[in-house]
């Protein structure tokens, strides 16, 4: 089974530059749960996820289409890294306690991902899937931020992209929803930081490949200009 492989061919990068998710968002997802024994974390990438989710339940199995994402995954004692789609995970039925994915359901196959989703989870088993936004530092530099995602980037986002800029109100979740709190990712990062995490970026590594120049040589000097 093909899959859209965005980050692959930077994996190292991802792993060093995404930020961790909100303690609170797991301690909230593991209340959910009436019982704790395995949660999925879904295309976890380099494990953010699964790392958090060790403390909460006794057994993680987090997978990964990306062999290379495995590869520069954190390695936890009680987590079961895994190569494998996200449509057909080998996992057995009314085994999971909880499916999670962080940041990628917009790269699945859907109504195959729920239809894996349906045969692993144990009755009133909990699937939990998010994502988040642009940054948001200062006008001036959001200013700079959105001028390269919209327009130099603009035309190298997958298309898929569209379903995190509208907060995946197009896709419908095929059980009860729920009615999480507010949750908000906070980082103290410096700007070495803010622009390894733009690197990460897909639409900045297509960019790359394509022209062969990093596209945020400009936008590096003027985020430096408008913080002084």
């Amino acid at each position: 089974m093909t899959f859209k492989d965005h980050f692959s061919s930077h994996a190292n990068v991802y792993a060093e530059s995404r930020p961790d998710y909100p303690a609170a968002l797991f301690a909230y997802l593991a209340d959910l749960c009436s019982t704790r024994e395995l949660v999925w974390d879904c295309a976890t990438g380099n494990g953010q996820a699964a790392q958090a989710l060790a403390s909460y339940f006794t057994r993680v199995v987090a997978t990964d289409a990306s062999a290379a994402q495995i590869e520069a995954a954190r390695p936890g004692a009680n987590i079961e890294y895994a190569v494998a789609p996200a449509e057909a995970v080998p996992l057995t039925a009314c085994s999971v306690d909880m499916v999670t994915v962080a940041q990628a359901l917009h790269w699945f196959d859907i109504d195959a991902f729920f239809a894996s989703v349906r045969r692993v989870l144990k009755p009133g088993g909990v699937l939990a899937v998010w994502s988040y936004g642009l940054t948001r530092i200062t006008p001036a530099v959001d200013q700079v931020i959105a001028e390269l995602y919209d327009g130099v980037l603009g035309d190298y986002w997958p298309p898929e992209r569209k379903l995190v800029e509208r907060g995946y109100a197009d896709i419908q979740l095929p059980f009860e929803a729920l009615t999480p709190p507010p949750f908000e990712m906070r980082r103290d990062w410096s700007l070495d930081q803010l622009l390894a995490y733009l690197n990460s970026w897909s639409s900045t590594q297509r960019y790359l490949r394509q022209h062969g120049n990093n596209p945020l040589a400009g936008s590096e000097r003027t985020a430096v200009g408008m913080g002084q």
